[in-house]
Parts: structure tokens; sequence; C-alpha cells
């Protein structure tokens, strides 16, 4: 439970520090590493919607950037009380670095009280992969 809380308090964190003036809706997204290395990330929104960013798409670029590139577990945290799923692209994203079996997602309010325990592969079901792929 204390990987849960530390990823808690990550995805919080980052969430705080979101750029969303047109949405108004602040997301932070913690992940843990098969390594047990946390990189959190938030949405950054820009005029031209299309190029605006998601929390957890920041959260496996700063991932890769320290070297990682293994999920072991994701934390989301959204604005209000409602479930804050991944969109689709955040789902199949998730899916290459979390792997065909999935892994844990934990998806919190803007106070850190958990509202959905589920897994990638649930989020994401008949996913294509890597292993997908044919030479």
């Amino acid at each position: 439970m204390a990987d849960v809380d530390k990823l808690i308090h990550a995805a919080l964190e980052a969430q705080t520090k979101a750029y969303a003036p047109y949405s108004r809706h602040p997301v932070g997204a913690a992940l843990l590493t098969t390594s047990g290395v946390v990189v959190s990330g938030c949405n950054v929104e820009n005029a031209a919607y299309p190029l605006s960013f998601c929390a957890e798409a920041n959260a496996i670029g700063n991932m890769i950037m320290q070297g990682e590139n293994q999920i072991a577990h994701v934390v989301i945290a959204g604005p209000g009380t409602h479930v804050c799923t991944p969109c689709g692209g955040c789902r199949q994203q998730i899916r290459e670095f979390a792997g065909a079996s999935g892994v844990s997602v934990t998806i919190v309010d803007h106070k850190g009280t958990v509202l959905l325990e589920t897994t990638s592969a649930e989020l994401l079901p008949h996913s294509f992969g890597p292993e997908n792929l044919s030479e």
C-alpha cells in the first residue's frame, strides 16, 4: 500500500502543475516502473486543442527520459469527484509499456480518494501491441 500512497501523492502533486486554462480539467498521473522509480506528469493544454498533452503521455515521456521503459502501476488524479479514466490514446500508450497482461491502474479524485481500481488490460481489451507486429 505504501507504493500506492506514494503514487497518489505524486499524481496529486503533478495535478497542481497542470496547465489547463481551456478545459479547466487539471489531471496528474504518476507511474511506478518495474525497477521502483516513480515518475509523474500533468496535462498541458494549447489553444490549438489537438496539440495538447495528456498527463499520462507526459508521465510516459518523463519515464523514457529517465531511462525506464516498463510500467508496474499507474495512478491518475482527476479534478472533482468523478472517475477520470485515461483517453483512448493514453490507454494505448500505457499498453505499450505495460504489456498485454496489463498493470494496476488506480483512479483518484482531487483529494486522493480512490474511485476505481482496474487494470490497463481491462481499460483496453483485445489490445494491439508490439508483439502484434511482424517483420
